[in-house]
């Protein structure tokens, strides 16, 4: 009797044993496992894509009598921070442009109001540009010469003709697009971006490195400067930064 019940428990133990190590190795070669994949965002972001632009838009702005900040919030609106059909490459037509381009257009299909918030769609052509310069550049040969019928057509834009740049966007709603609220939007990215501080020309430049622990809030307040500012001089994506990495810093 004695030695059946050492028997079993010998079978007892045994069976745990054979167990537990089954589970172990299970779990080591379970190949029934998922893992959550990495989801790595590459679309730019509208800081990104201001800072792709601006220092263009601020010297065009600067030598032809205009506004760069409502060339730069135009450019966003019109091509969706640079992710639109029209507005991506390549057709690179940052303003909605319609017509051609030394020959070169893309047809398709565009929304329009008719004065009085109603929006319809059309199909028109477009220009297409080979790079973003060359559609900022054609937007400011557009302000400068007009339309055919009037070479001042857009005189309401300029610098010289307005008291703020919220006068040159109420001048363009109507004339330049027919969206009843396009004023209302180019200011609202005006303000949302700080876009006013490329209206005036760069006071001092410096670059500093990120140490361990910098946040984008932490250097903005230590250089009394926007993080939204920081991103767009730097072509940032995200707000993550790593030891080692060097910023530029602007002063106006």
């Amino acid at each position: 009797m004695k030695y059946l019940i050492n028997f079993f428990k010998g079978l007892i133990i045994t069976i745990i044993v054979i167990c537990i190590s089954f589970f172990m190795v299970t779990q080591v070669f379970n190949t029934n496992e998922t893992t959550e994949p990495v989801v790595v965002d590459t679309t730019p972001s509208v800081e990104e894509f201001i800072g792709s632009i601006a220092e263009i838009a601020r010297k065009l702005g600067a030598e032809n009598d205009l506004y760069a900040s409502v060339i730069i919030a135009q450019a966003v609106l019109e091509s969706e921070h640079g992710q639109s059909g029209l507005g991506s490459a390549p057709n690179n037509n940052l303003f909605g442009m319609k017509g051609s381009y030394q020959n070169n257009s893309v047809k398709l299909e565009t929304s329009e109001d008719d004065g009085s918030g109603n929006m319809t769609t059309v199909m028109a052509d477009f220009r297409k540009y080979p790079s973003y310069e060359a559609s900022i550049e054609d937007y400011v040969k557009l302000m400068l010469n007009g339309v055919s019928w009037n070479e001042d057509f857009y005189a309401g834009v300029f610098k010289s003709n307005t008291k703020s740049y919220t006068d040159a966007t109420k001048f363009l709603t109507g004339s330049y697009a027919t969206d009843s609220r396009y004023n209302e939007k180019l200011n609202a990215l005006i303000a949302k971006y700080d876009l006013q501080q490329y209206d005036s020309p760069v006071k001092d430049k410096k670059t500093i490195t990120v140490t361990d622990g910098d946040s984008l809030m932490h250097i903005a307040e230590a250089h009394n400067v926007k993080v939204t500012s920081i991103k767009q001089w730097n072509q940032l994506r995200s707000d993550t930064l790593e030891a080692g990495q060097q910023l530029n810093i602007y002063q106006y």
